[in-house]
């Protein structure tokens, strides 16, 4: 009895011992499953936020080379009304696709902006299928809100995922270059 008493100590210790590494373990293990997950879903809100923007951007971009005529000062080459109504067609095809993607894993704030990029896209897109006029001064303010969404959504999506690297805005180097025109537009008419 005596033996057992003089070892109970060590045995304490390693009972101890054994219970600290399993509990260790377990929030180790348990901390690298959250972590692991977290850049999962990084990685999807990522390939989800990218291709959200790719469709997006193609949508502007085809809508604007439809309206090349309507915009004497556009640098974009024309595009025929037919190929861009069907290539807008399949772009909203993937566009709907990609808004889901986003609805599923975009935090609200990311949503918020890509919904205002969307909204600002679609009323060119609007011109361009002629569901609605617009003047050159139209369309100009048309492009910028577009711009400023782009803005917004890479803005709060690069915040969301932490990305460093600092702005991306592209709305105010356009917006400068859309007053030099608007400018030189307002000088031919003027005698």
């Amino acid at each position: 009895m005596g033996s057992i008493v003089t070892q109970l100590p060590a045995l304490i210790g390693v009972l101890v011992g054994t219970i600290g590494t399993i509990v260790a373990t377990s929030l180790a293990d348990r901390s690298r499953w959250k972590r692991n997950q977290s850049v999962r879903w990084d990685d999807r809100r990522f390939d989800a936020y990218v291709e959200f923007a790719r469709v997006i951007k193609e949508i502007h971009a085809v809508a604007g080379r439809m309206l090349v005529d309507e915009r004497p000062h556009s640098r974009g080459h024309r595009m025929d009304r037919e190929e861009g109504l069907t290539r807008l067609a399949d772009a909203d095809v993937r566009h709907t696709l990609a808004w889901e993607s986003v609805l599923l894993l975009g935090d609200a704030s990311t949503v918020s902006a890509a919904r205002e990029w969307r909204n600002a896209v679609w009323e060119i897109e609007r011109v361009a299928r002629g569901l609605t006029r617009g003047n050159d001064n139209d369309l100009d303010d048309l492009l910028h809100r577009a711009n400023e969404a782009r803005d917004a959504f890479y803005r709060v999506a690069r915040g969301g995922l932490s990305v460093r690297g600092g702005s991306v805005a592209q709305a105010e180097v356009l917006g400068a270059r859309l007053d030099e025109i608007r400018a030189s537009r307002a000088s031919r008419q003027t005698p």
